[in-house]
């Protein structure tokens, strides 16, 4: 079953769905798919697309609740792109979905992933968090503020002009997410890192400089053969199940 909300994240509406299976429930089990941040001209509010279906595929097979929001900028969410609004969003977001008896767990895509780090290392709420194709370095993935500027205009996750911030300081406030830092403040609770081994957009070394900044705390996951986009391959979407089976 799928269910469409609608929530408030300051001045931005977020488009939120959740999804269950009615058929096998597993009560008290909560997880938030977090989208990453294109670079590709337009693809701003398609970055979300597939987390839908995928949601609802991971609720059926997992009997979890799964959520899959789209952060300011992306998809049917009204806002900005900024490193700092996307983390209160998913602040929202669990915010929503948590209660005092439910484990909330987060799996990010990219950025998102590095986010979901970011999010769970101040937030004991979380326990566990799933990564695929999460960069560990945002320097070098970003690349210089100009052009993380530039890519953030290009990809259309800009509702208004006037709220992106200025070069300088959107690079700065993007660093900040620290996913090295934050995966270590993570353990005991439970991390899992997935890669593909001919990611071309981050290089699969990232995901064992997480592995290592958890102090080998982390399972390490590398798709032989594949990419960056690891939304639709069915070894991530196992990989995923059987993390949340071993996971209960």
């Amino acid at each position: 079953m799928l269910v469409h909300e609608q929530i408030k994240s300051g001045r931005t509406v977020l488009d939120l769905r959740l999804s269950n299976s009615s058929a096998r429930s597993l009560p008290g089990h909560v997880l938030v798919l977090v989208h990453g941040l294109p670079r590709l001209v337009g693809m701003g509010r398609q970055a979300a697309g597939l987390l839908p279906e995928l949601a609802e595929h991971v609720a059926t097979e997992s009997g979890w609740l799964v959520a899959s929001g789209t952060l300011s900028g992306v998809g049917g969410s009204t806002g900005t792109f900024s490193a700092s609004k996307w983390l209160d969003d998913l602040g929202v977001i669990i915010e929503r979905v948590a209660d005092e008896e439910q484990r909330v767990s987060l799996a990010g895509f990219g950025f998102g992933g590095s986010l979901a780090l970011a999010v769970a290392a101040k937030d004991e709420r979380v326990r566990g968090v799933a990564t695929f194709a999460a960069p560990a370095h945002l320097a070098a993935w970003s690349g210089s503020p100009e052009e993380l500027h530039r890519a953030v205009q290009v990809a259309g996750v800009v509702g208004d002009e006037k709220d992106l911030l200025d070069p300088t300081a959107l690079h700065k406030d993007l660093l900040a997410v620290d996913p090295m830092g934050a995966i270590a403040k993570i353990p005991p609770r439970r991390l899992l890192i997935g890669h593909g081994t001919d990611d071309l957009e981050v290089p699969a070394s990232d995901a064992r400089d997480l592995v290592a900044a958890a102090e080998g705390r982390a399972e390490l996951r590398l798709i032989q053969g594949a990419g960056h986009q690891l939304r639709a391959d069915p070894r991530m979407v196992a990989t995923l199940l059987g993390w949340l089976d071993r996971h209960r």
